[in-house]
């Protein structure tokens, strides 16, 4: 069955970067969507930056714009963080739509969307 596993996450510093890779198995990544999500303690599980792998589109949440980046590359999707802030600090999950879309999809965020998920990994900025 499908199986994501994330790593990556640590303690930074604000302002400094790290970068998330999630490996996707048991399915060959073609016009999907891949995502990933945040949640810190007490809040709801957020999207913060989708990847359509058929045409790369992407989506990010305001407040990661311009400091996030999500690529795709074979079966790993990766999330580049730049210029962390506190509040960036949350569990990250990358999650999987292995369903196919068509060419210009602009993949959805909420967490409904997605079928699959991994552990988790923990980031902390202080």
């Amino acid at each position: 069955h499908v199986q994501l596993v994330e790593s990556g996450g640590g303690s930074v510093q604000a302002g400094g970067s790290l970068r998330l890779s999630c490996v996707v198995s048991q399915y060959t990544i073609s016009r999907n969507c891949l995502a990933w999500f945040r949640q810190a303690p007490g809040k709801e599980r957020e999207g913060v930056a989708t990847i359509y792998t058929g045409g790369v589109t992407t989506y990010y949440a305001d407040s990661v714009k311009g400091r996030f980046t999500i690529s795709q590359a074979k079966n790993t999707v990766y999330l580049q963080m730049n210029s962390l802030k506190p509040e960036d600090t949350a569990m990250y999950y990358c999650a999987a739509d292995p369903s196919t879309y068509p060419a210009g999809m602009v993949c959805l965020h909420s967490v409904n969307d997605y079928n699959y998920w991994g552990q988790g990994t923990q980031v902390t900025v202080s």
